[in-house]
């Protein structure tokens, strides 16, 4: 079987701990998670044998999909095969699942192959009885059904979308009569009483022609995608519709089934679902962070670096981040986006990036910023190296402060130890290399009349930018 997996989703909803250019798939929730989402969701579905993954994500992401492969690699089973595909644009999931199916077809993968789409930031256990309802819907995907899997809904939930099931069930599976929009709370209570609504899981099988079938009769614009070459796709990409797999195929398909899954499952659409799925202390709080809790009872703490400290709080979600603060009343959580909307209006990077900015080579922290000037602590991972490159409108002091750099200024080539600084001029060809066995960290201090990011000219790059 063929795993396409999704991981180019913005995930706003969990702001501020999630932001566009850092998504929630690749998020470890605290210091000590070991796997984040999208880590989960390969080493979940690498139970399968003989998987092969196409993962779907966009440049911005390329490399955080890279790193996070190569770092759980170790902990798959099976030892599954990778192929990473970049949109040139996001375009939503149809645009998306057509894009990788086009490029298995590509690589000579045949229209028989029954594919399985998983998004990248959804929680679900246990993995081994999981990979049984896939080998169930494998064999109902070879028979020409479009398969997804739907959730037994356990509370009233208006973040997410409803399946709605003819009875009875048939085969181990039931027909779709139709996908319905998040509802408002009381729709929600009457699918609950009805019984026969499921929540959308947003997870698919099917086999290749079979949806290649479906893309060409209700969505043609997307179906061309399947006449043209890889290349020519690629290049057209841009003119495509942004619509999802559930509009464009799944609400007008005649051969749509569900499968009830009995199994935990969330997609972390919200901070209240996160809430839900956390072990709670005596007063029902969930918390991840330092903090003191005094008469605080079903609340919420997540914290970065400080000391998070609440009296008489109740119901309340509490998010703390190096540069930002979200204070929420439980059952809010949903209009997290009208604020991510807001500071986009104003351009404010408070929704692009967090103040640890992950790059190839490693990552770095802001440290502090003002008037001519930004201070940055640079973490370079063992053997890899920033690109060679120039800034015309700023100059540079490299502190070291664990490890050894190896550093290129001009013509001029010296290793710099724990302790030991250098100076790089405006205007002036540099690069900054790890050639050691731990991680190299030193402080940067940018001093000029323009200290962004942008100001950077590169003329070698190992990672192709």
């Amino acid at each position: 079987m063929k795993f396409i997996v999704l991981a180019g989703g913005s995930g706003t909803r969990l702001w501020p701990l999630s932001r566009k250019n850092f998504p929630k798939q690749f998020l470890k929730l605290h210091p000590q998670e070991a796997e984040s989402f999208f880590q989960k969701t390969l080493k979940r579905l690498s139970f399968y044998e003989e998987a092969e993954f196409f993962v779907v994500t966009n440049n911005k992401h390329k490399f955080y999909v890279i790193n996070q492969i190569e770092e759980i690699s170790k902990k798959l089973k099976n030892d599954p095969k990778f192929e990473i595909i970049l949109e040139p644009d996001s375009k939503n999931t149809a645009p998306a699942i057509a894009l990788a199916i086009r490029y298995a077809m590509e690589k000579g993968v045949s229209q028989e192959e029954i594919f399985f789409v998983s998004p990248s930031d959804h929680l679900i256990k246990p993995d081994k009885e999981f990979i049984d309802y896939i080998k169930t819907a494998e064999q109902i995907a070879k028979k020409g059904h479009i398969v997804t899997f739907g959730i037994k809904p356990t509370r009233p939930e208006t973040g997410y979308g409803y399946i709605k099931v003819r009875a009875p069930e048939i085969e181990k599976f039931f027909k779709v009569e139709k996908f319905v929009e998040k509802p408002d709370i009381e729709t929600a209570k009457k699918y609950i009483e009805e019984g026969n609504y499921f929540w959308n899981s947003g997870m698919f099988a099917f086999k290749a022609d079979t949806i290649i079938e479906e893309f060409k009769q209700h969505a043609p614009q997307l179906g061309k995608i399947f006449e043209e070459s890889y290349e020519r796709v690629l290049n057209d990409f841009q003119t495509l519709p942004e619509i999802s797999i559930d509009y464009a195929i799944m609400e007008k398909t005649q051969k749509a089934a569900l499968i009830p899954v009995n199994i935990f499952w969330s997609d972390i659409g919200s901070w209240e679902s996160l809430y839900e799925i956390l072990e709670k202390d005596s007063q029902g709080n969930a918390v991840l962070a330092e903090s003191i809790n005094i008469e605080t009872k079903e609340s919420l703490i997540v914290g970065d670096k400080r000391v998070i400290a609440t009296l008489g709080l109740q119901d309340t979600v509490v998010v703390e981040t190096q540069d930002a603060l979200l204070i929420a009343k439980k059952g809010e959580c949903q209009k997290v986006k009208e604020i991510v909307k807001i500071l986009s209006h104003k351009a404010a990077p408070l929704v692009e990036e967090h103040t640890t900015v992950y790059r190839p080579w490693g990552s770095f922290t802001l440290l502090e910023t003002g008037h001519r000037y930004k201070i940055k602590r640079i973490t370079v991972n063992p053997g890899q190296a920033l690109s060679l490159q120039m800034h015309h409108h700023r100059s540079e002091h490299w502190i070291v402060v664990r490890g050894t750099a190896k550093v290129k200024i001009g013509e001029k080539e010296q290793f710099v130890h724990e302790n030991e600084s250098v100076y790089v001029p405006k205007s002036t060809l540099h690069r900054l290399e790890n050639p050691g066995k731990i991680p190299l960290e030193i402080i940067e201090v940018q001093v000029g009349e323009y200290v962004e990011e942008d100001d950077i000219k590169r003329f070698e790059d190992l990672y192709g930018r």
